[in-house]
């Protein structure tokens, strides 16, 4: 079925909060064989919404709104939908009975305000039956509603539970399966990756790419439609491969994979352990490998030498070489991954040391320059890069390439890269 999802709140369209709801719902609708046609973010206007509302009705099966649900003045959404559908608001006896039971464990106060959330249009079917959040749906014209909370946890649990499967036993949807795989790239950048994978496009009305920048990575979809399962299904096989091997090692995952996940899968299944020490990126690399539950199998911990003479004292780096290279160079780097394996029983030590910027660059050596380390038992390597950007950008790139080299170190593909 093709869907049209709607996401409402001012504190969206302002920026004050990110709509992480409708990203979550794309992502799960798709998983379940679903297309989402459109995703609109409006703020809280009556008459914008109910327009909103009336133009997803012309092109859509099944449309999700989210947001303006709540008790408050501003939640305007079930107002719109009554003037817009044509369905007068309905007073819910049963539903404001459960509600009143729930709002019992709130702040004094707050059960007057919560009967508004049992007037709702005509028609309408509360989604969770023990009411301990706004939701419900209704069917217009053959198509059905749904209308989720806009708090992330309370939609997501309501969309899992209930709008899902709803639409999996639908009847009288268009036959359509879709299918949809997702590649996470690093080292390549959008319009590289877009030329790779170019001859692709336009073969086959059943096939679309997409190019979609996760900065510092950029994802790749594959979607492809079929009759039935098993033709959609196949056209997935056949392209899946073909865009697999364009790709090649720079895709190191798909779907819900990581970066830091699959090196930490990478370094459990050889039973290795590593450890970072870290000058310009200030601890984001340990922080991001960290980020995974169960890390402690592997991840031993890391020192932010930042300073100098913390790279001489804990790291042991000779200060001749600092004197004489710089402390940004792929001597220091040298010496401060072997310093990180002589405190620390690991078997592999990653290093990092650059220039994030804004300033502190020269001619040789231009701010996003960044130098790593990688020692090992049989030798250490040391890599010479530069990235462009701010200084969180440059330190965001420097994490993310010094994990994909212990990647490609893991995997053997150390020859593909240029040492200094």
């Amino acid at each position: 079925m093709i869907g049209e999802i709607i996401a409402i709140g001012d504190e969206l369209t302002s920026g004050s909060v990110l709509n992480t709801t409708s990203y979550f719902a794309a992502s799960h609708l798709f998983a379940a064989g679903h297309e989402v046609l459109a995703m609109t973010t409006i703020g809280d206007d009556l008459e914008l919404i109910g327009r909103t509302l009336q133009r997803a009705l012309q092109r859509a099966d099944f449309i999700i709104v989210t947001g303006g649900l709540g008790p408050t003045s501003d939640d305007l959404t079930n107002a719109a939908v009554s003037s817009a559908l044509s369905r007068p608001a309905t007073f819910y006896p049963e539903l404001f009975k459960k509600i009143q039971d729930h709002g019992k464990n709130m702040p004094g106060g707050r059960q007057v305000s919560l009967e508004k959330l049992a007037w709702l249009p005509a028609g309408a079917h509360a989604l969770h039956t023990e009411a301990k959040m706004a939701g419900y749906f209704l069917v217009q014209d053959g198509k059905p509603i749904f209308f989720l909370p806009g708090v992330p946890h309370e939609m997501k649990d309501l969309l899992l539970e209930t709008v899902i499967t709803r639409l999996a036993v639908w009847e009288g949807e268009e036959v359509r399966q879709v299918r949809q795989k997702v590649y996470k790239v690093v080292g390549l950048a959008e319009a590289e990756i877009n030329r790779k994978l170019a001859h692709l496009e336009g073969r086959d009305p059943r096939v679309r790419i997409g190019y979609y920048p996760v900065f510092p990575e950029v994802h790749v979809s594959l979607t492809v439609t079929g009759a039935t399962s098993q033709e959609a299904k196949a056209v997935l096989q056949k392209y899946d491969a073909q865009v697999a091997t364009l790709l090649g090692d720079c895709c190191y995952g798909t779907g819900s994979d990581t970066l830091e996940g699959v090196v930490g899968n990478l370094l459990a299944a050889r039973g290795q352990t590593v450890a970072v020490a870290e000058s310009c990126t200030g601890g984001l690399i340990g922080h991001t490998l960290t980020r995974i539950a169960g890390s402690s199998a592997y991840f031993l911990g890391g020192v932010v030498a930042y300073n100098d003479a913390l790279k001489e004292r804990l790291l042991g780096v000779n200060r001749e070489i600092i004197l004489r290279c710089g402390a940004v160079s792929a001597e220091t780097a040298r010496g401060m991954a072997e310093g990180m394996r002589r405190v620390t029983p690991v078997d592999h030590a990653l290093a990092v040391t650059g220039i994030a910027g804004p300033t502190g660059g020269t001619a040789d050596k231009p701010v996003g320059t960044v130098y790593f380390g990688l020692a090992g038992s049989e030798k250490t390597q040391t890599f010479r890069f530069h990235f462009s950007g701010d200084r969180w950008q440059v330190q965001a790139l420097a994490s993310q390439k010094a994990l994909d080299l212990l990647r490609r170190h893991l995997l053997g593909l150390d020859n593909e890269l240029r040492t200094v």
